[in-house]
């Protein structure tokens, strides 16, 4: 595990670069709004998201640069949503990532932009990306429809919307399921069919690196619940116990935290019999994230 460990930081690192790049290619924009997107960008994180892009392409034989500018994509968006999510009206949170949320820095009025500036570019990257790359036409388009469904109304935002209008609320743990499928999920699996689909992947591979996502998506949001009830905050980078505090359904709250481990437990087994099942698929680093995903203590 300690060797999967440093291959992950050197996958984080290659991210990391590749977006400093990214952000020095950036023109006319205002300074202030740009310093205010990089600010939350490169923040750090764990890049699960655009690590997950990698590691599915490297799976099915693609190359790592081919990938990553469209693994950049992905990041973006997710710190998009990082800095709505953390917003006032939203959960109102003043620490991600160990430092203060954009909004506590910039303002309030400057991070709703800046997430805005970010979702934009990233869809921008997607088409310049793709234009550079190998991707067939029609594939690219099939990509971006996929990616404004997964982060958009019917995905993540979604989410976000149920999880808000959950709060001081008791919904059931089939109704909290979804909600985590859309606000955590989602991404995380067009991360994964993204990576599979820059590769060519057949539809027999398609579907098992599906299944695998859905799985470790819900798995990981599991985790954050059972982190913010017994993690340490300076590994996590955020308070403990906000959930609780804002009178948000968890897992942990419905189940438990023994049964709540169970629950992940078990997702974690499925997601690597999916891969295990398709013997085409070189999925040792896959299967070896799973390991490490419900090992974190960030």
């Amino acid at each position: 595990m300690n060797d999967f460990k440093l291959y992950l930081k050197e996958k984080e690192e290659v991210v990391h670069r590749a977006l400093e790049e990214s952000v020095a290619q950036w023109c006319d924009i205002p300074d202030s709004l740009k310093e205010a997107m990089a600010y939350s960008l490169l923040g750090g994180g764990k890049r699960l998201r655009p690590i997950l892009v990698l590691l599915a392409c490297e799976a099915l034989g693609g190359e790592e640069k081919e990938a990553l500018p469209f693994a950049c994509v992905v990041e973006m968006i997710h710190t998009y949503s990082l800095i709505h999510d953390d917003l006032p009206a939203m959960d109102d949170d003043d620490v991600r990532r160990g430092r203060p949320t954009n909004h506590k820095v910039y303002g309030e009025w400057m991070a709703i932009l800046a997430g805005d500036a970010l979702l934009t570019k990233a869809f921008g990257q997607f088409a310049s990306a793709s234009r550079a790359s190998s991707l067939a036409p029609e594939v690219a388009l099939e990509l971006i429809e996929k990616m404004s469904v997964s982060v958009g109304a019917e995905g993540m935002v979604a989410g976000q919307v149920r999880d808000i209008q959950s709060e001081n609320k008791e919904i059931t743990l089939s109704e909290l399921e979804t909600i985590h499928h859309r606000k955590t999920g989602d991404l995380i699996s067009f991360s994964v069919c993204l990576g599979a689909q820059l590769a060519g992947a057949n539809k027999s591979q398609l579907y098992a690196l599906k299944e695998y996502a859905v799985r470790i998506g819900l798995a990981f949001q599991i985790q954050d619940d059972i982190l913010d009830v017994i993690g340490d905050q300076e590994k996590i980078g955020k308070p403990v116990g906000s959930d609780e505090a804002k009178h948000k359904s968890t897992v942990t709250g419905l189940m438990g935290l023994e049964q709540a481990r169970i629950w992940m437990e078990r997702l974690a087994r499925e997601a690597k019999t999916a891969l295990q099942n398709e013997p085409s698929i070189k999925a040792t680093p896959l299967l070896q994230l799973v390991d490490y995903l419900m090992q974190r203590d960030r």
